[in-house]
């Protein structure tokens, strides 16, 4: 346990002293100091509002005390904790190479090394015998420093430079540097706050976007390597909804910049052999339209949601690629999102959505035939893995589900067979046909069918008697697709049903998912969320003793809004980064994503929003009643959802809660809104939080 000095803790107003001889010790109760907000006819009063200071020493302070109190009632897991990450490890091959791809002349990949935090990459020329070259040692970047994040990494087209940025403290705020290849020195070009980096065909000329105070990617600049600056703004997007993003079509015939907000886009575009020629609008932006480009020959072609929300493919010339030019390939289709698109020299690749699930498929340009490839389980995530050559004659894609790991593929356009290249290996003897797993769909209080991701022991006496965990996400439009993950056998091994439930405001099943579930129908996640719960212990998938609930980030907020509605109905909570202070967040539009979020939440100096949000904030809706046993987890350096959110929010839970259960938060006072980035750190953390899951479910061993 940290010690602090007496004054300290007199001024904070907290105690770590034992409630009585030989019991754990009371929990740290921050102090109190009223901030008033008067809006729409309410006074708002934020006990806690104090927290947001990160230079106070006091809230440093607190968050330790916090972190010790957490320690000191977990301590008896330790031993459990430690069994959990050594089989953790165990099921992970320690010094492991990935596939490697092609670009340029060289071969490009990523390998591992046992005891090694963090990827080497590396290079050969021309072929696998060749002599390997590393290109950038994460470890080594790492050294010295509490937290290493790779953002941008990009090589020019000659081979002979890399432009990379790093984030050292977790806030994602990324330092651009380049290195040359040839000689291994770091040259002097050094650019903070970077975002998007792309190489024009040069090979001297760098365009990169710059964040705002507010974190929103907003101005495009031009810079020649090796010259000193300043360098050129290109373009600067005025408008706080939207954000910037540039890269090279796979053509590289074009760089492309992209502003948009969540419901709006518009593209610019320059050859990219000419940096210094002037950037053209593909379409002007209209607001509620959506449109991303990708370039072939002497066309644009354009996922655009003009005619229908789930998106249409559609053409136009590059010489004139306005509206009046366009021409349809793929109208739009109600029951299927057209997720995404890739262009080749002979084919193109359409990333859509059916009934929940992801499909690819493939079309000849030549022929105009297309094929779709075929999975055959019930949940699974496939998607593109890297094909940086437009000329390839082959598509390399990645498999994996809850019982399949990570896969690559290489599909053959001409004979439409798919070649397994490498399946991530998982040691200790794991064995996929020991687990069985299920879709399953719960009817919300309207109707909709709410999809659940299921996996458990095969033969597993579904009771109503046995442990089960629940996790959920729904924002933003981002579906929670099914991924393998060894670690989560540590739960099912144990005889536990883990379960995904895949409510609206996420991207699951298109873009009317997600409509269901934001603005003006929020609640809906949440009422989603409940009635997966209830539909699985209804159905024998677990006992309500034993159910456990997580969710993180805005998943974060599910949990706090689902606590606050239904607390009765959860035994355990693991809420991680939590968006839980919606309506004070809202209001400071000083903070990272406010203004560009408006149009996720709503804007809460509109009263019909203020009125909407406040009914369901987390924060504000806190009650004199009994919550679940609750882990709430955060960053001290998060940018997403600021530490203070979570801390708030556990604070107040302190105060007003009427029960005895477990509130403990764990702050990470040297990482971001990911948590830790080295892989052994990420090991340790999940096994603390298996832990905590695990013993609430009355599972010690």
């Amino acid at each position: 346990m940290h010690a602090f000095p007496i004054a300290v803790i007199l001024l904070l107003g907290f105690s770590l002293a034992a409630s009585e001889s030989g019991s754990p010790p009371a929990p740290p109760v921050a102090r109190k100091i009223p901030k008033v907000t008067e809006i729409h006819g309410w006074k708002l009063v934020d006990d806690y509002f104090w927290l947001r200071d990160k230079q106070n020493p006091e809230v440093r302070a607190y968050l330790e005390a916090e972190n010790a109190y957490a320690d000191t009632v977990m301590k008896p897991t330790e031993a459990l904790q430690k069994r959990l990450y050594d089989k953790m490890l165990s099921r992970i091959k320690e010094t492991d190479v990935d596939v490697p791809y092609q670009e340029g002349e060289y071969l490009y990949y990523a390998r591992t090394e046992a005891g090694k935090q963090y990827p080497i990459r590396c290079r050969k020329r021309g072929r696998l015998e060749a002599p390997e070259e590393v290109v950038l040692d994460i470890n080594e970047l790492a050294q010295g420093q509490r937290f290493m994040a790779l953002g941008a990494y990009e090589v020019s087209d000659d081979g002979n430079l890399l432009a990379y940025s790093t984030d050292n403290t977790g806030f994602r705020q990324y330092t651009l540097a380049v290195k040359d290849l040839r000689s291994g020195r770091l040259l002097p070009d050094r650019v903070e706050r970077t975002g998007s980096v792309v190489w024009a065909n040069d090979n001297k000329t760098l365009f990169y976007t710059v964040e705002d105070t507010s974190k929103r990617q907003y101005r495009l600049y031009r810079h020649t390597v090796g010259t000193p600056g300043p360098d050129e703004l290109v373009y600067e997007e005025t408008d706080a909804r939207f954000s910037v993003h540039a890269w090279k079509s796979r053509s590289k015939a074009f760089i492309f910049l992209l502003s948009a907000s969540h419901t709006t886009s518009e593209a610019r575009y320059l050859p990219a052999d000419q940096p210094l020629a002037e950037w053209k609008i593909l379409e002007p932006r209209r607001q509620g339209i959506e449109y991303y480009p990708d370039h072939h020959g002497d066309v644009f072609y354009l996922r655009v949601n003009d005619t229908g929300r789930n998106f249409r493919l559609v053409k136009a010339p590059v010489s004139d690629p306005r509206r009046n030019n366009w021409q349809e390939v793929v109208p739009h289709r109600p029951e299927i999102m057209l997720n995404g698109m890739d262009f080749f020299q002979d084919f193109y690749v359409l990333y859509e959505r059916e009934k929940g699930l992801l499909q690819i498929r493939v079309t000849s340009l030549r022929t105009g035939e297309s094929r779709r490839l075929e999975f055959s389980e019930p949940a699974y995530l496939a998607q593109p893995y890297i094909n940086r050559q437009f000329e390839a004659t082959r598509f390399r894609y990645t498999y994996q589900s809850f019982v399949t790991p990570l896969s690559v593929f290489e599909y053959d356009v001409s004979s439409g067979v798919s070649t397994l290249l490498k399946q991530k290996e998982v040691p200790g003897g794991y064995d996929r046909t020991r687990y069985t797993v299920e879709e399953l769909y719960a009817t919300a209080g309207d109707g909709v069918k709410i999809p659940i991701s299921v996996v458990y022991p095969k033969g597993a006496k579904l009771d109503g008697r046995g442990p089960l965990y629940l996790y959920g996400y729904g924002a933003y439009g981002f579906p929670i697709d099914i991924s393998f993950n060894a670690n989560i056998f540590s739960l099912v091994d144990r005889g536990v049903v883990y379960a995904v439930a895949h409510v609206r405001g996420g991207g699951e099943l298109g873009k009317a998912w997600h409509d269901g579930g934001r603005m003006m129908n929020k609640k809906n996640t949440f009422t989603d969320f409940i009635a997966c719960a209830e539909y699985l212990l209804a159905q024998g998938y677990g006992s309500r003793e034993k159910l456990v609930i997580e969710g993180a980030s805005a998943g974060g907020l599910l949990m706090g809004a689902v606590t606050n509605m239904r607390p009765d109905l959860f035994k355990a909570v693991v809420s991680k980064v939590p968006f839980v202070d919606v309506i004070n967040t809202m209001l400071d539009e000083s903070l990272p994503l406010t203004v560009t979020e408006f149009e996720e939440w709503g804007n809460p100096k509109e009263k019909a929003a203020f009125d909407y949000i406040i009914s369901y904030s987390p924060y504000d809706n806190i009650q004199a009643k009994a919550y679940p046993n609750m882990l709430v987890k955060t960053s001290f350096n998060d940018s997403q959802v600021m530490y203070w959110e979570p801390a708030k929010y556990v604070a107040k839970l302190r105060a007003l809660k009427t029960d005895h259960n477990v509130l403990i938060l764990k702050t990470n006072m040297e990482a971001g809104h990911g948590g830790a980035t080295g892989r052994y750190d990420r090991l340790k953390e999940a096994a603390f939080d298996y832990a905590f899951v695990l013993t609430q479910m009355g599972i010690n061993d």
